[in-house]
C-alpha cells in the first residue's frame, strides 16, 4: 500500500460524539492560538514602543525569513510527519528516528543556506539594521526547525491539545526571555538573541512532552527508504507549505524592500490584527488532518463538504467584532504613528474570510494523500500575490500589499474548492467500481 492509499475503516463513533469531540478539540486549539497571538502582541507593543515602527520591521524580519529558508530546508517535514505518525500502515519503529534526523538534517542546511545568502539578504532587507544582525539570523534559521517539526509530532501522535499548548508555548517563552535581555541590551542584536532562546526552551519542552508519551521508546535504526517516502511525500507539500508563508509574507518582503521598515512596522501591525480570522480554520485544519489521513477517503470527503459552509460562517462571524475595533484598538494600544494600519486591516479582513474553507480543504488534500494539490492552489494564489505586489505596493504602500493579499486569497480557496470537488468525485467514482465488481 502506498501512502497515498489509505485502507478503509467503518466509523467508530457516532455523529454526535464526533462533533462533540470536534468542537472541544478545535476550542482547544483555538485557545493555544489566542494565547500565542496574545504574547505576539504583547512582545510587538514592546518592540513598538521601545523602537517604533522600525523596530518592530526588524522584529518582522527576523521572526518571518529565518520560518521562509526552514520551509525550504526541511522537506515539508512539518506537514509531512502527522501523515507517517498517524498511518497505521507505517512502522512507527523507523518512522519516528527517521523523523528526528531529517529534522536534525534540515535544520543544519537551513542555517548553512542562510550564511551563504547573508550578503543578498543585508542588502535587500537588513541593511539599515547592520550586516551583523543579518549574519546572526541565521541562528534562528537552525531553531525555528525544531520547533515547527515538534509541533507537527505532537499532532501526529494525537497529542492534539500538547500541540495546541506548544503553539502558545513557542510564542509566551520569547516575552520574559527579551524582557530579561532589556535589562542591559537593546535594538536589533536583542531581538535576535530572544528569539533564539526562545526557540530553544519551546524545543526542550516540545521534547519532554514527546518523552513522558513514550515517543522515544522502542526505536530503531532510521531507514534510509522510509526517509526518502516522507521527504517525497513533505516536498509535494513543500511548496504549498512555502507559499502559504509567502501569500501571508511575500507582502512584508516586498514592503520591506521597496516601502522601507516605517511602511512595514504599520503593515505587520494591521496584518497580525486581521489574522485573528484564521484561528477557526487554522483550528480546524490542525485536528481534521490527522483524522483524514485515519479515515476511509468517502468518509473524509463527505465530512469535509458538510463543513464548507459552517466553516465560511465560522470566519465571517469572526471577521465582524475585528472589524468594529479596528478603528479604535490600533492607534490605541500601538500609538498615532500606526493609525495608517486601519484600513490595510479592513482589505486584510475581507480576504481572510475565506480561510475557514481553504483551511478546511487543504486537511481534506493532505488526509488523502495529495498534498501536492495544495501546492498547486497556493501557487495560484501567489502568482497574484507576485503580480499585484509589484503594481500596486510602489504607488499605495500598505494598502497595496493588502489590496493584494485579498485577490491571493480568494483565488487560492476557488483552486481548492475545484480540486476538492474533482477529488471527492473521483474517489466516489472509485469507490462504486470496487463494490460493483
Amino acid at each position: 500500500m502506498t501512502e497515498t492509499q489509505r485502507p478503509d475503516a467503518p466509523a467508530e463513533q457516532s455523529a454526535p460524539n464526533l462533533r462533540n469531540r470536534l468542537v472541544a478539540l478545535v476550542a482547544g486549539n483555538m485557545a493555544g492560538r489566542i494565547g500565542a497571538l496574545a504574547s505576539l502582541g504583547i512582545a510587538t507593543v514592546l518592540v513598538a514602543r521601545i523602537g517604533g515602527p522600525k523596530l518592530v520591521g526588524a522584529f518582522t524580519l527576523v521572526r518571518i525569513l529565518p520560518g521562509l529558508v526552514c520551509q525550504l530546508s526541511n522537506a515539508g517535514l512539518p506537514g509531512a510527519a502527522p501523515f507517517f505518525l498517524a498511518g497505521a500502515e507505517f512502522d512507527q519503529r523507523r518512522v519516528r528516528p527517521t523523523l528526528v534526523w531529517i529534522t536534525a538534517g534540515g535544520a543544519v542546511l537551513g542555517a548553512l543556506a542562510w550564511l551563504a545568502l547573508s550578503p543578498a539578504l543585508y542588502l535587500l532587507f537588513f541593511k539599515s539594521f547592520g550586516f551583523w544582525i543579518a549574519l546572526a539570523a541565521a541562528a534562528p534559521a537552525f531553531t525555528q526547525g525544531f520547533v515547527s517539526v515538534g509541533k507537527g509530532l505532537l499532532q501526529g501522535t494525537d497529542d492534539l491539545r500538547g500541540a495546541a499548548l506548544a503553539i502558545a508555548v513557542e510564542e509566551f517563552v520569547f516575552l520574559p526571555i527579551y524582557l530579561a535581555l532589556l535589562l542591559g541590551w537593546y535594538g536589533p542584536g536583542a531581538l535576535v538573541a530572544g528569539l533564539v532562546l526562545a526557540d530553544v526552551a519551546a524545543t526542550a519542552w516540545i521534547a519532554a512532552r514527546l518523552r513522558r508519551r513514550g515517543f522515544f521508546a522502542g526505536w530503531g535504526r532510521p531507514d534510509a527508504r522510509l526517509g526518502r517516502r516522507i521527504a517525497a511525500y513533505g516536498m509535494r507539500g513543500q511548496l504549498g507549505q512555502l507559499v502559504d508563508l509567502l501569500n501571508l509574507r511575500l507582502d512584508v518582503a516586498f514592503l520591506g524592500a521597496m516601502a522601507g521598515p516605517a511602511v512595514l512596522g504599520v503593515y505587520t501591525v494591521a496584518s497580525k490584527f486581521a489574522e485573528l480570522v484564521q484561528l477557526p480554520g487554522l483550528a480546524v485544519n490542525y485536528v481534521l488532518y490527522p483524522d483524514f489521513a485515519k479515515e476511509d477517503r468517502r468518509t473524509a470527503g463527505d465530512r469535509t463538504a458538510r463543513l464548507i459552509l459552517p466553516a465560511l460562517a465560522v470566519s465571517a462571524a469572526s471577521a465582524v467584532p475585528l472589524a468594529l475595533l479596528t478603528g479604535t484598538v490600533l492607534p490605541l494600544v500601538f500609538g498615532d504613528a500606526f493609525d495608517g494600519a486601519r484600513t490595510p486591516t479592513y482589505l486584510l479582513l475581507v480576504g481572510l474570510v475565506t480561510f475557514g474553507v481553504s483551511g478546511l480543504v487543504m486537511a481534506y488534500l493532505y488526509g488523502v494523500g495529495r498534498p501536492g494539490l495544495t501546492s498547486l492552489g497556493q501557487a495560484a494564489g501567489l502568482l497574484v500575490t507576485v503580480a499585484l505586489d509589484l503594481a500596486l505596493i510602489p504607488r499605495f504602500g500598505a494598502t497595496g500589499a493588502a489590496l493584494a493579499s485579498v485577490a491571493s486569497y480568494y483565488t487560492t480557496t476557488l483552486v481548492l474548492l475545484l480540486f476538492f470537488t474533482r477529488l471527492r468525485r473521483r474517489f466516489r467514482h472509485d469507490d462504486r467500481q470496487v463494490r460493483q465488481g
